[in-house]
C-alpha cells in the first residue's frame, strides 16, 4: 500500500495522525480494519497500524520498543522527529562545532539547501565538496553542511544521504532527515524511482545523437582509485543524448538507471569519449582541472505526501565557462 498523504501536526519530535483519517485512508485504499478505540495501549496501536499496512513493521518496531507510540484521546503519536545523537552521527557532532580556516568548505562555492522540510532536504553540492567523510575527522563535507542546513526552529534532526556524487562532481544530493524518511527514499531508490539527471562536456562527438549505454563496471586491479567495464562487473545502465557539438568536443545530458561508482565517467570513456578535464579517464583540458560533470535534475517522490518533487541546480559558473570556451574554439 501506498503511503498516507495525510496532513499531520508536529509537536518536537512527537508527529500527530488522527485516528479516524488514517481508518479512513486504508478503507480508501482497499484495507478492512476496524477503527481503534480512543485511549488504546500502545501495543494495540502498534497493531492497528500494522494491520493498517501503511507504514514500514521495522519502523514501527523500532518505535514502540523505546516508548514512541502513544495514543491521545483519538490522536495517534508517533515520535518521528528524533534529534541527531552526537556520539554515534560524526557529521552531526562536526556540525555543532565550529569550522577551522582549514576546514572551510572550497572557496569556489558554498553548499546550500534547494529544498528542506520535516522530511527530506536537497543540497546543491560544489565541485570539490565530499558528500561524506573519507577519514575519521574529516571536516568540509556535505554531510556536514546539510546537518546544519536541516536545522529549523532550533531543532536539531540528523541528515542521512540517500545517494552520492564523485567529490569534483557538482549537483543536488538528496537526504533524509528522519528514519521513517530514509526507509522510503532508500527503497525509492533501490527501485530506481529517484531520477537524477547530469551534463556534460566530452572530449569528441558521439556518432550516435543519443543512445544507451548497458555495460557492467568493476573495480580496475591495476589502479584501485579507477573503475572500468568488466564482464563480472555489476550492471551499470546510462542514457545520454547531445545537445550542444563544438569542434572537439560536445555537451550531453545523461540519465542513471543505476549508481555506480563514477559510472558516467566510465560509460563515456568506454565509448571513446572521456570527460573534459577527467585525467583519470583519459580526458584534459588546460584549465579544468576535474571531471566537466554536474548533475542539473533531481526527481522524487516525496516521502511523506507522495508528491513528485523535482529540483534543478544552477549550472556552476566554471561548467558555464568550460562551455564558452570550447564553443569558441
Amino acid at each position: 500500500m501506498d503511503h498516507p498523504a495525510l496532513p499531520y501536526e508536529r509537536n518536537g519530535e512527537w508527529l500527530a495522525l488522527s485516528a479516524a483519517r488514517l481508518s479512513a485512508f486504508a478503507k480508501a485504499a482497499g484495507g478492512a480494519v476496524s477503527p481503534i478505540e480512543a485511549g488504546s495501549h500502545p501495543h494495540h496501536v502498534r497493531q492497528w497500524l500494522l494491520a493498517l499496512g501503511l507504514f514500514p513493521e521495522k519502523w514501527l518496531g523500532r518505535l514502540f520498543s523505546v516508548g514512541g507510540i502513544r495514543m491521545d484521546g483519538d490522536r495517534i503519536l508517533l515520535r518521528a522527529f528524533l534529534p541527531g545523537d552526537p556520539a554515534r552521527d560524526a557529521a552531526f557532532r562536526l556540525a555543532q562545532e565550529a569550522p577551522s580556516d582549514a576546514a572551510a568548505a572550497p572557496a569556489s562555492d558554498a553548499a546550500r539547501a534547494l529544498y528542506a522540510d520535516d522530511w527530506c532536504l536537497v543540497m546543491d553540492k560544489p565541485a570539490g565538496m565530499p558528500v561524506h567523510a573519507s577519514a575519521p575527522g574529516q571536516r568540509g563535507t556535505l554531510d556536514e553542511a546539510a546537518v546544519r542546513a536541516g536545522w529549523t526552529s532550533g531543532e536539531l534532526q540528523p541528515a542521512k544521504h540517500i545517494h552520492r556524487l564523485d567529490d569534483d562532481t557538482a549537483g543536488p544530493v538528496l537526504y533524509a532527515r528522519n528514519e521513517l524518511a530514509q526507509l522510503r527514499l532508500d527503497a525509492a531508490m533501490r527501485g530506481k524511482a529517484i531520477g537524477r539527471q547530469y551534463a556534460a562536456i566530452v572530449h569528441g562527438v558521439p556518432k550516435r545523437r543519443s543512445g544507451t549505454v548497458d555495460a557492467p563496471i568493476g573495480k580496475d586491479r591495476h589502479q584501485p582509485s579507477r573503475r572500468r567495464v568488466a564482464p563480472g562487473g555489476d550492471q551499470a545502465v546510462t542514457h545520454y543524448e547531445t545537445l550542444e557539438v563544438y569542434r572537439d568536443a560536445a555537451l550531453v545530458r545523461l540519465w542513471l538507471e543505476t549508481g555506480r561508482t563514477h559510472q558516467i565517467r566510465v560509460h563515456m570513456s568506454h565509448l571513446g569519449h572521456p570527460l573534459v578535464g577527467d585525467a583519470l579517464y583519459g580526458g584534459r583540458d588546460a584549465k579544468l582541472r576535474h571531471q566537466a560533470l554536474r548533475g542539473e535534475e533531481l526527481r522524487f517522490a516525496h516521502p511523506w505526501s507522495g508528491e513528485a518533487v523535482a529540483l534543478t541546480s544552477p549550472e556552476p559558473p566554471w561548467f558555464a565557462e568550460a562551455r564558452r570556451r570550447l564553443a569558441s574554439l
